[in-house]
């Protein structure tokens, strides 16, 4: 069973300077007013077109992200691998604005999924829907009204889009996840997932859903999944992830008028999250799971799980994954025991990135214990290298 407060393993793959930046980057996080004011100034910085980079480079720029373009993640990566933490690199730009900005986004997405099916050391592949439509389309045909001409021309263009990308995984066989979206357009999201995985994932699994398990009805939709996958025989992928837009999600319910499709606390979530583990280990012939945690039980959960049934730690069927810069405890500490585990590193330019720093931001000073954890983690890694000195 592997242990997560080896710090030593931990940290391995940071310097000592690293370990500072972390320690003072967490520390500011750790300070919601502080956050509060460094989204308002990037939302100010974005709109006035003005110069960021230089404060951003070296700070959360540096420890969240890869670099501006793939190729400037490849020192990341190969270190890492070293340790036998693969990477997944995660065009993080956020598309879907206009065709043209969807386009150029695309191709970007198309490189990455070309990179990966070329690299060992790439894993997966991974894009976001939103990318590739905007919310208005996919709230549209998420809501089974009849489209006009031009939202159904956008959608044309969404298939168009996940269809090209999921046939690059195929022909490359590299696993390729697409992300989970907002409840109120994740059912066309679902609805064309599922057809790629009907035609790609015939052999093995190739094309990855994303269920995010704070939704009550996740778990249903996992088994119906599954009873669909075997009727149509093909194998179901599905990443795991808890879920980040609580807030939004119940109050557009509430302003909406229809029940908060969120868990009501975070146990029943936990619950939800760590049954969709053991549905899928039960049922790993059909299933391939891609386990993106950053909570310790969870993760224990599944090793469990996996001894109890008898699968090997390398078992090409489960993946566990956390994000660059966050839970390296977890990451490394599991690869070092023999599990297959790859971060996700998002790399992109720096203004483009902005709003996916602050997410990470607010959900390390939202998410109840994180910062703190961050913090005491490197704190006794620092503490551990000086009495080796």
């Amino acid at each position: 069973m592997p242990s997560f407060s080896d710090t030593k393993t931990a940290f391995c793959y940071k310097t000592d300077a690293d370990l500072r930046r972390g320690l003072v980057l967490f520390r500011l996080i750790s300070n919601p007013t502080l956050v509060k004011l460094g989204k308002k100034l990037s939302d100010l910085a974005i709109t006035m077109h003005l110069p960021i980079g230089w404060i951003l480079k070296p700070t959360l720029y540096k420890h969240f992200v890869g670099g501006e373009t793939i190729q400037d993640c490849i020192p990341a990566v190969r270190h890492m691998a070293g340790f036998n933490v693969k990477s997944i690199l995660d065009y993080s730009v956020e598309g879907g604005k206009d065709s043209a900005t969807m386009q150029r986004t695309f191709e970007e997405t198309f490189k990455s999924v070309n990179n990966a099916g070329t690299d060992p050391d790439i894993p997966f592949a991974v894009f976001k829907p939103t990318a590739f439509a905007t919310a208005e389309v996919l709230t549209a045909a998420s809501s089974a009204t009849r489209l006009n001409p031009e939202l159904q021309q956008g959608l044309d263009k969404f298939r168009e889009y996940v269809g090209r990308l999921c046939q690059a995984a195929f022909e490359k066989q590299v696993p390729i996840m697409i992300d989970a979206e907002d409840s109120w357009y994740q059912s066309i999201v679902d609805q064309v997932v599922t057809e790629m995985m009907e035609k790609y994932n015939k052999q093995k699994a190739i094309v990855f859903n994303t269920l995010q398990m704070y939704r009550t009805d996740r778990l249903d939709f996992l088994k119906r999944s599954l009873l669909k996958a075997q009727d149509g025989n093909y194998f179901l992928g599905v990443k795991f992830v808890r879920g980040a837009y609580m807030e939004k999600e119940r109050k557009r319910a509430e302003e909406n008028g229809y029940p908060s499709p969120i868990q009501p606390d975070k146990p029943a979530t936990d619950a939800a999250y760590d049954a969709a583990l053991t549905f899928s280990v039960e049922n790993i012939d059909r299933i391939t799971l891609f386990n993106g945690s950053h909570n310790e039980n969870s993760n224990l959960h599944l090793t469990r799980l996996m001894e109890q049934q008898g699968i090997a730690r390398n078992d090409s069927r489960i993946w566990f994954s956390q994000l660059y810069g966050m839970s390296d405890h977890i990451s490394f500490n599991l690869a070092k025991e023999g599990y297959n585990v790859a971060k996700y590193v998002p790399y992109g330019p720096v203004r483009n990135i902005l709003p996916y720093l602050m997410r990470r931001a607010e959900e390390n000073t939202s998410i109840a214990g994180q910062t703190g954890r961050e913090l005491s983690l490197i704190r006794a890694e620092i503490k551990r290298r000086k009495s080796e000195m």
